[in-house]
């Protein structure tokens, strides 16, 4: 028995762009997430309001007061945005609070502002367990968080005694970022 080769089971040649073309691409995006990544877990970053007043707010703490940027003028601030379930943010929980207990007598003031985190009962276990001293801020509508173009959490905003936003860090706070955040808006720690 014979075979018979049909003219259309050849395959037409490729060109070399429609063949590398697509992996090219593929890799272009892959090095650019991967930046993306490095620049997010190395911390310290520039962030779009270093730089510029920190956008006003005016929020609830947990105990049903409130609280305004406002009223913390004339004082360096350190806004870190956190939530209950947030692995990193229990690991900086500790840091923050040694930081407020520390330097609170110094003028510095230690704000946290709770990011879609819904469950009150978790966020009031979280500042229990870690014996958070300094004031947690609710934002259920995330106008506050969406205002200092927070994607996610923790995120640390430092700012100087003026308003201005002088540091920014996002992922978990170990001493020495938040050493380097501080010296942004001349708290020495």
């Amino acid at each position: 028995m014979t075979s018979k080769t049909d003219s259309n089971s050849i395959p037409a040649p490729v060109s070399p762009l429609r063949r590398f073309l697509p992996p090219v691409i593929a890799a272009a995006l892959v090095v650019a997430l991967g930046f993306g990544l490095f620049r997010s877990s190395n911390g310290q970053v520039g962030g779009p309001l270093v730089g510029k007043p920190a956008p006003a707010f005016t929020l609830q703490t947990l105990d049903g007061g409130t609280l305004s940027l406002a009223s913390l003028k004339g004082k360096p601030l350190v806004l870190n945005f956190w939530a209950s379930w947030c692995v990193p943010c229990r690991d900086e929980a500790p840091v923050l609070r040694d930081l407020s207990e520390k330097q609170s007598a110094n003028g510095l003031a230690v704000v946290g502002v709770v990011f879609s985190d819904k469950n009150i009962k978790a966020v009031n276990a979280f500042v229990q367990e870690y014996a958070l001293a300094y004031p947690s801020l609710l934002d259920p509508k995330l106008n506050t968080s969406i205002a200092y173009g927070v994607s996610g959490v923790p995120e640390t905003f430092f700012i100087d005694k003026a308003g201005i936003v002088r540091g920014y860090d996002q992922g978990g706070l170990t001493r020495e970022r938040l050493t380097a955040g501080l010296s942004k808006i001349g708290v020495v720690y």
